[in-house]
């Protein structure tokens, strides 16, 4: 049976669920059933973009079917939109309950704090893990009827890679509100983090001499194998995976033990 405090957190949040979910499947079947008109121009797109641009965003081409994906769905837009709805909806776990003084009627629940956290983390959890796997749902559906001609396996695992990428973000963005109580810091520590590490995946991946920043980015481990061309990279993705429950564990810690703002 779901806990009560899980069914009421996705009641309060319910509509913002749906308008993301509504979001990121419009996004997905609009640029994926684009695909056949981008193909009669696809050489003059491509040559019309600086190769640096897109060794930037790390596209190898823009001609197959693995690079038209990876260019509109899984390279910037695809991950922003899933990040940002992750970010948001993590920072109303802890942080803004806690901002806007509810904390005190939300814990007279006959729960431990730890419990506490638990279920509303996995009320959450839930929810975004839904709609990172808007994208690869659809797509299992969409690319085999506009003619992409890709393993709907390399299409699996880039849209688990999604996921994965999107419950380490989770993690940190819990942690960060589980540590400040503020929503402010979880929005600005985990957009910075997210933008800093792009950068570094994509500077890593243009030049010989930072590749070693790509080990430090999340991104280097859900794209920067290209698993729409290779395939299935479990060790990339359970490091992921292991960032996100390392950081939610440190962040349920935090939470049990500091003073709480009520």
């Amino acid at each position: 049976m779901v806990p009560a405090l899980v069914r009421k957190t996705w009641r309060d949040d319910r509509r913002a669920l749906i308008s993301w979910t509504t979001g990121v499947a419009l996004f997905t079947v609009v640029y994926t059933s684009f695909y056949s008109q981008f193909q009669g121009a696809a050489e003059l797109k491509q040559d019309a973009l600086p190769q640096g641009m897109l060794d930037f965003l790390g596209i190898a081409d823009m001609l197959s079917p693995a690079g038209y994906l990876q260019a509109t769905v899984f390279s910037l837009v695809g991950p922003l939109l899933v990040l940002m709805c992750a970010t948001t909806l993590t920072a109303r776990t802890i942080a803004r309950p806690e901002e806007e003084g509810r904390m005190e009627l939300l814990l007279t629940n006959p729960l431990s704090r730890t419990a506490f956290a638990g279920q509303r983390l996995a009320a959450t959890g839930t929810a975004v893990t839904v709609v990172a796997a808007v994208p690869l749902l659809l797509l299992m559906i969409i690319v085999p009827q506009v003619g992409m001609d890709i393993a709907l396996s390399h299409v699996a695992a880039a849209g688990v890679g999604l996921i994965a990428l999107v419950w380490c973000f989770t993690g940190i963005a819990f942690l960060t509100g589980a540590a400040t109580g503020r929503r402010g810091a979880v929005l600005a520590v985990t957009g910075v983090l997210a933008v800093t590490t792009y950068m570094a995946n994509a500077i890593g991946g243009m030049s010989d001499g930072w590749q070693w920043m790509r080990w430090l980015s999340p991104f280097h481990y859900f794209i920067g194998t290209d698993p729409l061309h290779t395939g299935w990279h479990p060790a990339h993705l359970l490091t992921l995976v292991l960032v996100g429950a390392v950081t939610t564990a440190v962040g349920v810690f935090l939470f049990d033990r500091r003073d709480i703002g009520v």
